[in-house]
C-alpha cells in the first residue's frame, strides 16, 4: 500500500498495489541460433521452461497434452525395446516441446537393446553434429552424451533445423488472456466485489477523528491490496457531500465470460481437439454430437498420425522387437 499525504491541503489519498500474472516472461522471439557462451551446445529459439510453466496458466491447456498422451499410450503394445512409462514421457514432452529425446542402450557388441527416455527440458543439441548433453542444476557441468548415443525425435520448424517447436505456439496469447482474465476476476472476488471504487467526502463538518475512522474501515475491509481503491477527503465541497465513484461497472458489463470463452476456443482449436473430448459441458440441448464419431475422427486425424512418430524408432530394432500400436477395433495396426 502506498500513501501520499498533501501538506498544504486537508486532502490525503492512499492505493492499494498491482495484481501480479503467473507467467511474466516472453515465450517466443525468434532470434537465431546460437551457441551458449559458457557452455559447447545450442540455446533452443524457445524458453523451455517458459512451455513448462505455461501449463499451469490454464485449465484446459494444462490438461489437454496428457489427454493426448493418454490416447498414444491407449493403443501401444508395450514391447522391450519401449516401456509404456518412457512411450508416456515421450510423447508428453513431443507435445509441450515440440520434440522428446532417447538413449540407445546397447550391450558390449553393440547391438540394440532398447531406448530410454531422456527429458527434454534440460537437453541441449551441441555445437558437434549427433551430440547431445543433458544439463544439470547447481552449476555442474552438463553430461556429454557420446556421438549417435542420442535420437532425437522433432516437430519440423521453418527458421531452424537444430529443435523442434511446438504446433501450438499461435495459441499462447490466448492462454494468457485466459489467465489474466481469472487472475482478474480471482483478485476482484476475494477482494469482496465492492472495493474498486473513488470513497469522496465533501464534508467541511468531517472531522480528523472520523477521516480516520473511515480510512480504518476501508483499510480493514475484505481482501486489502486486491484492487487500487482511492480514499479522499476535500473539505467545503458541494452538496453531495459524500460520493462512491466506481471505477468500472463491472456487476452489469462483465466480459469475464466472454473472455473466457473466446480464449477457450483458441485453446480447443490451437490443440486441435473438440470440445465434446476437452470435458467442456455444452451450451445447447443438442451438445456436441455423436461422441463415438468424434472419437473415430479423432483417432484417424490425431492419434494415428502420433502413433506414426514413434513408430520411426522401427527403423532401428530387430522385426522381433519392433513397436506397435493396436486399432481400436482390438486389432493390430499392420
Amino acid at each position: 500500500m502506498t500513501t501520499n499525504t498533501y501538506t498544504n491541503t486537508n486532502i490525503s489519498a492512499f492505493s492499494f498495489g498491482e495484481p501480479e500474472a503467473v507467467l511474466d516472461n516472453t515465450l517466443t522471439g525468434y532470434l537465431g541460433m546460437f551457441l551458449h557462451p559458457h557452455g559447447d551446445y545450442y540455446e533452443p529459439p524457445v524458453s523451455l521452461p517458459g512451455l513448462a510453466k505455461l501449463l499451469r496458466a490454464n485449465a484446459h491447456h494444462g490438461t489437454i497434452p496428457y489427454f493426448k498422451r493418454n490416447m498414444l499410450r491407449k493403443f501401444y503394445v508395450e514391447s522391450p525395446a519401449l516401456s509404456a512409462t518412457d512411450l508416456e514421457n515421450a510423447g508428453f514432452d513431443y507435445l509441450v516441446f515440440g520434440q522428446c529425446y532417447f538413449k540407445r542402450i546397447k550391450n558390449r557388441f553393440g547391438q540394440l537393446l532398447r531406448f530410454q527416455h531422456l527429458p527434454a527440458l534440460n537437453m541441449r543439441r551441441m555445437k558437434e553434429a549427433d551430440r547431445f548433453c543433458l544439463l544439470r542444476p547447481h552449476g555442474e557441468l552438463p553430461l556429454e552424451f557420446q556421438p549417435g548415443e542420442v535420437l532425437h525425435l522433432k516437430e519440423y520448424d521453418v527458421t531452424q533445423q537444430i529443435y523442434g517447436t511446438p504446433q501450438y505456439l499461435g495459441g499462447i496469447q490466448s492462454v494468457l488472456l485466459n489467465e489474466s482474465a481469472t487472475l482478474f476476476r480471482r483478485k476482484y472476488y476475494n477482494n469482496g466485489a465492492h472495493m474498486g471504487f473513488i470513497f469522496y467526502t465533501a464534508d467541511a463538518q468531517l472531522e480528523p477523528e472520523d477521516e480516520k475512522a473511515l480510512k480504518e474501515q476501508i483499510t480493514a475491509s475484505k481482501g486489502v491490496g486486491n484492487f487500487r481503491s482511492l480514499y479522499l477527503n476535500i473539505p467545503g465541497g458541494k452538496p453531495d457531500s459524500v460520493k462512491i465513484i466506481p471505477v468500472g461497472d463491472i456487476a452489469t458489463k462483465d466480459e469475464f465470460e466472454r473472455v473466457k470463452n473466446l480464449s477457450r476456443n483458441d485453446i480447443l482449436s490451437m490443440w486441435r481437439i473438440q470440445p465434446a473430448l476437452a470435458g467442456i459441458m455444452p451450451e445447447n440441448t443438442g451438445g456436441f454430437g455423436d461422441i463415438e464419431k468424434i472419437s473415430r475422427v479423432y483417432y484417424e486425424n490425431e492419434v494415428v498420425p502420433m502413433q506414426h512418430v514413434f513408430l520411426k524408432l522401427n527403423t532401428e530394432l530387430p522385426k522381433q522387437k519392433r513397436l506397435q500400436f493396436m486399432k481400436p477395433d482390438g486389432q493390430p495396426d499392420g
